[in-house]
């Protein structure tokens, strides 16, 4: 099951990551998807927009670090997403960039 969680900024709008399997390679360990929305319900209102159909948020098991909530708030979509990252980080592995969700929807499609 896809692990995410979300964080409430002091502002009253929310992030929220999700872990969902890859739609351009399902065969992989995924990605990371952060939203940052008025609530929870219009983040993921925002995904299934852009045909995410089945993403639920159930729990807060993995809300986002201060590092992710950075990057999605200097983000000018407010919605970014990378490669999900092992539990299990060796310390030479170099995290992947940020990307906007257009390039990973893009991706699916070809």
């Amino acid at each position: 099951m896809a692990a995410g969680g979300f964080c409430k900024l002091p502002n009253g709008r929310v992030v929220v990551a999700l872990n969902l399997p890859s739609p351009a390679h399902p065969d992989s360990s995924g990605v990371r998807v952060l939203v940052h929305a008025q609530n929870r319900a219009r983040a993921l209102t925002r995904l299934r927009n852009l045909g995410l159909r089945a993403v639920y948020l159930r729990g807060n098991g993995a809300p986002p670090t201060p590092d992710e909530i950075t990057a999605v708030l200097h983000h000018p979509d407010g919605l970014i997403w990378r490669a999900a990252q092992d539990t299990v980080l060796t310390p030479v592995t170099v995290p992947e960039l940020w990307r906007p969700i257009r390039s990973l929807l893009r991706g699916a499609a070809a």
